[in-house]
């Protein structure tokens, strides 16, 4: 079976609802996800828009999520440890937590949940960017999975 991350609120390459955008509450979506290897000893997220005209945009990082977890309900807090225990970084708004689709007019925007099971635990402090992260696991990625979902400002 696959490593695998899925939403309730979108299926794979379909709209983002707007409750889990800029124009909408704002809240993060559902995520599970499925057969985690043997190997991993912690999970990190990474969301974010490669479309952006500035360059890829982070939406959220999530980092020392433990593999005792199969998922996030929706509207996980924007404090610096999530309810179950993770860490969350500083997303491209200068926020902790997730901040969601917000594009510019002009065409829709694909947005990457990117979930990585790694062999180590980061021990990234809070606020870690999505670079720190990804500087502090190299290496240490056992698998990978993504779910994609799009927006587009009406």
């Amino acid at each position: 079976m696959p490593f695998e991350i899925t939403s309730s609120a979108f299926e794979e390459g379909a709209a983002i609802p707007v409750r889990h955008t800029c124009q909408g509450e704002d809240v993060s979506p559902p995520l599970q996800w499925s057969n985690v290897p043997a190997a991993a000893k912690s999970l990190a997220l990474i969301c974010e828009d490669p479309d952006a005209p500035m360059g890829t945009w982070v939406h959220w990082v999530v980092y020392d999520i433990a593999t005792a977890f199969s998922g996030f309900t929706e509207g996980v807090p924007t404090s610096e440890v999530t309810p179950n225990g993770a860490k969350q970084g500083s997303n491209d708004f200068g926020r902790i937590g997730y901040g969601g689709p917000c594009p510019p007019p002009g065409g829709p925007h694909r947005y990457f949940f990117k979930l990585y099971a790694l062999d180590i635990e980061p021990g990234l402090p809070v606020s870690a960017t999505r670079d720190d992260l990804l500087r502090a696991v190299e290496g240490h990625i056992v698998a990978e999975c993504r779910l994609m979902g799009r927006y587009e400002k009406a």
